[in-house]
């Protein structure tokens, strides 16, 4: 049990960052656990008793909630992470990580439904009719963008057989990302051939003064990465860009070590593009 938390620890905070998930540190209490959902400044205490993951952890308590919440909202977090455990939690497994993820889900979706979805719904609209026209207008009827993307490309990693590449472009609308990801299955054959092609973007921009986000990521077929992808570009404060990591499958399947080499790639390309806000903030 020791050996498998242990290692959930560690990888969870190598993802998320130090002291996401961390001992309560009680001495009278080795059970006590500390998780912080880290979008949401929400921290949930859990008991993580000695047959963990043989049997399940529970979700003890509210532990903390940002100044800026509402009331209630930390005991209504509280409710839907039970839900989500009583989801993902399977007898022999590590869950803590998926509670996580999934929780973050959960309550970005939440969020979602609770924003101004007319105001976003037609903006999204006007963006569509706006594109189709100036498609026509320049007679673009193959679905490719006339104007290629400028890709920032990372270096090749190859990790038993498998090839990994990322690639990085400045997008302005979902439209515009779209496109980008046809036109580079659709002209580069490498790339089309590529058993993965794992995209995940974020556009920030202004429609009647109004600031409106979109983000959305794709795993084309390699469970969970997408999110993963989705996520490294928020923790980089990284907007108007899309991110594209091929993988060229060799045989031997990586476990979760792919996870570290596809965001390493992504990592070095965003860097690479200057599409941090460090580096937009300079230019």
């Amino acid at each position: 049990m020791l050996d498998d938390l242990r290692n959930e620890i560690e990888v969870i905070n190598s993802i998320y960052g130090d002291n996401t998930f961390s001992t309560a540190s009680n001495p009278s209490l080795p059970e006590d656990h500390l998780l912080v959902v880290p979008q949401y400044a929400v921290i949930l205490r859990l008991w993580i008793p000695e047959q963990y993951p043989s049997a399940c952890l529970e979700i003890t308590s509210l532990e903390g909630v940002g100044p800026s919440s509402r009331k209630g909202y930390g005991t209504h977090v509280v409710q839907i992470a039970r839900e989500v455990l009583q989801r993902v939690f399977v007898a022999g497994q590590v869950c803590v990580f998926d509670l996580l993820q999934e929780l973050e889900q959960s309550l970005n979706e939440e969020s979602a439904r609770a924003a101004d979805q007319t105001r976003a719904t037609q903006a999204l609209e006007d963006e569509k009719v706006s594109d189709a026209t100036m498609s026509q207008e320049k007679g673009d009827h193959s679905g490719v963008s006339i104007n290629p993307p400028q890709w920032a490309i990372s270096n090749t990693v190859t990790e038993k057989k498998s090839v990994f590449l990322a690639r990085a472009c400045a997008v302005e609308s979902t439209a515009e990302a779209q496109r980008a990801i046809t036109h580079l299955l659709s002209t580069d054959k490498r790339a089309g051939k590529a058993t993965h092609n794992i995209s995940a973007y974020r556009i920030r921009t202004l429609v009647g003064g109004n600031e409106v986000v979109y983000q959305d990521c794709d795993d084309d077929g390699e469970d969970a990465a997408g999110g993963r992808l989705l996520r490294l570009l928020q923790m980089m404060e990284a907007w108007n860009v899309l991110v594209v990591v091929s993988r060229w499958y060799g045989g031997v399947k990586l476990g979760p070590a792919r996870f570290g080499i596809i965001n390493g790639v992504a990592r070095e390309v965003v860097v690479a593009g200057r599409f941090t806000k460090d580096s937009q903030s300079h230019q």
